[in-house]
């Protein structure tokens, strides 16, 4: 079969992979790379060589950047100063939450803000007597235009910085994004302040996040621990663990005040049913439940075997806990890397690289941790779908289509194709992942601006802000996602505020893009 066709045959089977949903995003993306080596387009080099990319690596380290920020209370920290300051009233309050939203979003990324801020929300909406339905798609969809601030907003902006650069323009500097993002980021607000309590619905919740901020006083109750016991802090923190069946402990005798048989906790209350366990004859059995305390590191360690199961995560509660142990190092670390992004001095994946090892080195996060932080199906996603990018390019299939393309809009000016490359980014990207829609469309809009003898820079920057306007489905990112049960919201629910932002994402990209990139 012909390169060309058959390159596209493979684009056609990992767009309707992506679609059904039955298969794993980074199966279909390492299909994508085996399929291009077995059919003899690319050799073996060609088609493994996303995984050795230094934008694949950049984006993994970006993943410890952000677990450093959240696992040390920074993220909380943020949330509670400003969000506490914001009062009860909607307007002031939906403000406050987008615009924090958007500056997480800018250093960690779109999930990992939204995912961080949720439970806060939540909480705050509750207080102020708003329905979470009211306050958490605006959350989801201010993180979009949030990643539209700075460089390590999303992968996105990673690859058409680096596509632009490959193309023979230059990359992108790490806050020229905000030229567009700021103007975006001011509409959603307006769009969500304005028109929000009529487009969104008000709806009860069909799941809520956990409080984990309140659960000191929840656990100090329950359990009847003392008021001077410090529960929850900057050096220490609790555990509430089930004993499980086939536990070591069972037939174990502890009490509270003594230290578990590793001898690195001690124990602050023994029940079973409910109830205090007393009594010298008193041994564990299988459910009963116990309350640990010490050290953060040493309760996570103590807790990940198969002798007790966790009721809430030790590293969950620690991000409750605002400017937690390794906070002034993690926000020193993150500096640097700002820093070194904004002024060039290395390349990105450098800057990334030294930024993750710092933060272990420093034992702000453990190397077990850093490994677990990273979003591999991200990862193995972008790895597996460059070489397609690359086979675009070296069969022609990105030449045909461009010029496809070019014959539909014909001699109209290039505004008209920038739009007819909007367009059909943002299709797809409601429908599978916006990383993967840029790295199909991102080689074709090359060729067009090439073919039209115009500059590439404004079809990447109008590539990244219509890869960031996925709103018209809980599908089309995580943080979508993240919000539908919290929010209790219906599949039908994410058009009617969305449709007026993508409409203002794409009168962006098309008109205003070029005004600051010009042609």
């Amino acid at each position: 079969m012909d390169p060309v066709a058959t390159t596209l045959v493979i684009l056609a089977l990992a767009v309707v992979a992506f679609l059904s949903n039955r298969v794993p995003l980074g199966v279909v993306a390492i299909g994508v790379s085996v399929a291009l080596w077995a059919t003899g387009v690319l050799d073996l080099g060609q088609a493994l060589a996303g995984f050795g990319d230094p934008t694949v690596l950049f984006i993994a380290t970006l993943f410890v950047v952000g677990e450093a920020l959240d696992a040390t209370g920074v993220t909380a920290w943020a949330g509670q100063q400003l969000i506490g300051r914001a009062g009860t009233r909607r307007t002031p309050l939906l403000v406050v939450v987008c615009v924090l939203v958007a500056a997480v979003t800018a250093l960690i990324s779109v999930n990992g803000a939204v995912a961080a801020l949720l439970p806060v929300v939540v909480v705050v909406a509750a207080r102020a007597g708003i329905p979470p339905s009211q306050m958490l798609m605006p959350l989801a969809f201010s993180a979009h235009a949030g990643s539209l601030l700075a460089l390590t907003g999303t992968p996105v902006n990673i690859i058409v910085s680096e596509a632009a650069a490959d193309a023979g323009a230059r990359p992108f500097g790490f806050f020229e994004f905000g030229l567009v993002g700021v103007p975006l980021l001011i509409g959603t607000i307006l769009v969500i302040a304005v028109f929000g309590r009529r487009l969104l619905p008000e709806r009860a919740p069909t799941m809520l996040p956990q409080d984990l901020a309140t659960r000191a006083r929840t656990l100090r109750e329950q359990y009847a621990v003392p008021e001077g016991t410090e529960l929850i802090g900057v050096r220490r923190g609790v555990a509430e663990v089930v004993v499980a069946p086939r536990s070591e402990l069972i037939g174990q005798h502890l009490f509270p005040g003594m230290a578990t048989p590793s001898g690195d906790l001690v124990v602050l209350a023994v029940h079973r049913g409910g109830e205090e366990l007393r009594g010298a004859d008193a041994t564990l059995r299988a459910g009963d439940t116990l309350l640990l305390s010490g050290p953060w590191e040493l309760l996570e360690r103590n807790t990940e075997g198969d002798d007790v199961l966790v009721v809430d995560r030790p590293s969950d509660v620690r991000r409750s806990v605002p400017l937690g142990v390794g906070a002034k190092r993690a926000i020193a670390v993150l500096a640097v890397m700002v820093v070194l992004l904004a002024t060039g001095i290395v390349p990105p994946a450098i800057a990334g690289l030294l930024a993750a090892s710092a933060l272990v080195l420093m034992r702000v996060v453990t190397p077990t941790r850093a490994y677990r932080s990273v979003s591999w199906t991200t990862v193995v996603l972008v790895a597996g779908m460059i070489p397609l990018s690359t086979a675009f390019v070296q069969t022609g299939a990105a030449e045909l289509i461009a010029s496809g393309l070019l014959d539909v809009v014909g001699d109209a000016s290039p505004h008209v194709a920038l739009l007819a490359i909007c367009v059909l980014t943002m299709v797809l990207g409601q429908l599978i992942s916006n990383t993967a829609t840029v790295l199909i469309v991102a080689p074709i809009a090359v060729v067009v601006a090439g073919d039209l003898g115009v500059s590439v820079l404004p079809f990447m920057m109008a590539l990244s802000v219509s890869g960031a306007a996925s709103f018209l489905t809980p599908v089309a990112t995580p943080a979508n996602t993240m919000v539908l049960e919290p929010g209790g919201y219906r599949f039908g629910d994410y058009w009617k505020l969305g449709l007026p932002l993508l409409v203002l994402f794409l009168v962006v990209a098309v008109l205003y893009v070029p005004l600051v990139w010009p042609f």
